[in-house]
């Protein structure tokens, strides 16, 4: 009797596709561009299965986050008033401090002993506003923070482009798998990565990736169509990853920063936020440098359009099947696991040092003679 093979003996093999946690990730989360809130309003955002509201105070110029229905009647504070450095409740006029403590009811003759809502940590960072959620209630551990981008402070880069889009029906996980996966940026990018390493240590989850053209694309299909792409990306933290890129264009090198971000809405739903700065080459105005900014980010609004088709139309899937090139799936899964669990659970697995580098010579020798092929068909037909 001849022997089975390995297929006949385990089947098909079976996705498993559990449910997404119904917790939310630890740590900073991007809530936007700071200037967005500065403009003497309140702004309700929905984010961890709640309603927050943001606002600035009138006096010290500050940016505070509160849960958004005031804990009297429940009044929504994101259609409330800035006054002075309070909030104020739209129903009743209480008024709300970024400490959460309540600040003054003009009706009353004093304040209950224990009016107070939950004001959210926040830190202003490159522009931007941040959160810290811990279920546990713990404030951000030293040393977890969010890096300063130099560019962002000096006249030397361009201003910050800004885009956001949410995703419904998809857990957050989808966009942080991203980071391994060297396949997909040609099948789905249309991009040519040629050299592909990742490392994860502590709560960072790094990529580095170069690329070349790909001849049968033209510029608006492939952020790197026009010169070769080295990018450095790093998530710092569950929810916001920073994108050094370099691109050599015309004999010179083009320095951008992108900014992917995220957070979460509901455990099936996710803000995705997205930005880029330039740095303005010798001679260029203020207004090319917007300009190219501006061009960068419509790049990446393409590449997270085609990401949404791809997250929006798969299933959810705890269990992946792997191939030799594939990048390590599992490992980047349990780094992103310690965003997940009570912090006494964090296992030396999830933040010990890994390092993984793909073997990039079959690949790219495949996608060469696929890239060949489409040139080759595009020759003949403009013979015809």
């Amino acid at each position: 009797m001849s022997a089975r093979s390995t297929t006949e003996d385990h089947g098909p093999r079976r996705i498993e596709a559990g449910a997404p946690p119904e917790r939310y990730a630890r740590g900073w989360h991007c809530l936007g561009l700071a200037s967005g809130f500065k403009d003497g309003k309140p702004h309700g955002i929905e984010a961890f299965g709640t309603e927050l509201v943001a606002f600035q105070a009138a006096g010290t110029g500050e940016l505070h986050v509160l849960n958004a229905y005031c804990p009297h009647m429940g009044g929504n504070l994101a259609h409330g008033t800035v006054k002075g450095d309070a909030l104020a409740c739209p129903f009743h006029d209480w008024r709300w401090a970024g400490n959460g403590k309540c600040a003054g009811i003009p009706y009353a003759h004093r304040v209950p002993p224990r009016a107070r809502t939950r004001a959210w940590t926040t830190l202003e960072e490159n522009g931007q506003l941040f959160v810290w959620y811990d279920p546990q209630g713990t404030p951000p551990p030293e040393g977890v923070t969010i890096p300063r981008i130099e560019g962002a402070f000096s006249d030397e880069w361009s201003d910050w482009t800004w885009n956001s889009i949410r995703i419904d029906g998809s857990h957050c996980r989808e966009i942080v798998d991203n980071v391994v996966d060297m396949a997909h940026f040609f099948y789905v990018h249309n991009s040519f990565p040629t050299y592909f390493k990742n490392v994860f240590e502590g709560h960072v989850a790094s990529q580095y990736m170069e690329s070349d053209p790909r001849e049968d694309m033209t510029a608006a299909d492939t952020l790197s169509a026009q010169g070769r792409l080295r990018s450095e990306a790093s998530y710092h933290g569950p929810s916001y990853m920073i994108d050094h890129l370099w691109t050599e264009v015309g004999g010179a090198t083009a320095e951008t920063v992108l900014i992917n971000c995220h957070y979460p809405v509901s455990p099936d739903a996710f803000v995705l936020q997205y930005g880029a700065l330039v740095k303005k080459l010798p001679g260029m105005t203020d207004e090319a440098a917007a300009q190219a900014a501006a061009q960068a980010a419509e790049g990446l609004a393409t590449g997270f359009e085609e990401d949404v088709e791809i997250w929006l139309s798969k299933t959810r899937i705890d269990n992946p099947l792997l191939c030799d090139q594939d990048g390590p799936v599992y490992q980047l899964r349990r780094w992103y696991e310690q965003f997940y669990v009570d912090v006494e659970d964090v296992r030396p697995e999830m933040t010990d040092r890994f390092e993984f580098e793909i073997d990039t010579e079959r690949a790219v020798r495949v996608w060469r003679d696929e890239v060949d092929a489409n040139l080759a068909r595009r020759a003949q037909s403009a013979q015809r």
